[in-house]
């Protein structure tokens, strides 16, 4: 099944001249946050060898569904693939479903350290009432946007003050003052329609199942990929 983004990624690269987009001059780069994952084919609708008509994509099965993938592992990995294409003359088309990941990428984001030291453990045994009222006092801009059930976003919080001695409030207010380290032209898709995108999301689906939806899950499921894990909870995936 082909995915929107995919259709679209490849049309433009298939001549949209009106944009200095030219035919094999371009590579497409995925910004997907499900699609990085192996065996993960027909629930993050990836796109076949047939859909992608022989150009280049990037970032696509770079990790195992166990993984826990970050945004910011997703920029090291992706930044350096962008630089390569456009460094050989061509175009760099980043596409995808994932907003964070393609706005961190263009953005050139600044990252936290990832967490090495087992804070996270530690803040992760602690009930989440606490640590939020170590937040509040650390961080009350921070805590004021996160609800107390937000409690990935509140551990994470703290795991940043805690490992960097930086607020996140702050880390991500120096991030914004970062000159952007691409100058991307946009495109977005917008349906006139929302009934016609309804019906397309509901023939998807069905597509899907008709693929093996279910068969692919419960592959995943049998060679012990964790319920939990990162991968599994995406949608369609976390529905079985």
């Amino acid at each position: 099944m082909n995915p929107g983004w995919t259709d679209k990624a490849v049309k433009l690269e298939n001549g949209c001249a009106v944009f200095g987009i030219y035919e094999e001059n371009g590579e497409v780069v995925s910004s997907d946050s499900m699609q990085i994952y192996r065996r993960m084919d027909i629930g993050t609708a990836k796109p076949t060898r047939e859909e992608m008509q022989g150009i280049p994509h990037h970032m696509l099965d770079v990790a195992e569904p166990w993984e826990d993938f970050s945004v910011s592992r997703y920029c090291c990995q992706a930044g350096p693939i962008v630089d390569d294409i456009v460094a050989r003359g061509k175009t760099a088309i980043i596409a995808g479903g994932t907003g964070l990941y393609m706005d961190s990428l263009i953005k050139g984001n600044d990252f936290a350290p990832f967490p090495s030291t087992g804070m996270r453990e530690k803040l992760e045994a602690q009930p989440i009432a606490d640590v939020y009222a170590q937040l509040q006092s650390i961080d009350p801009e921070a805590a004021s946007r996160l609800h107390l059930a937000d409690k990935k976003r509140i551990i994470r919080a703290m795991e940043v003050y805690l490992e960097t001695g930086e607020t996140i409030t702050a880390h991500n207010e120096r991030t914004k003052a970062i000159p952007d380290r691409y100058a991307p032209l946009w495109f977005a898709l917008e349906d006139e329609n929302r009934q016609d995108l309804y019906d397309r999301i509901d023939h998807r689906v069905s597509v899907m199942l008709e693929m093996g939806l279910v068969d692919e899950i419960q592959a995943l499921l049998s060679s012990g990929i964790p319920k939990k894990c990162t991968a599994m909870q995406a949608i369609g995936y976390k529905e079985f």
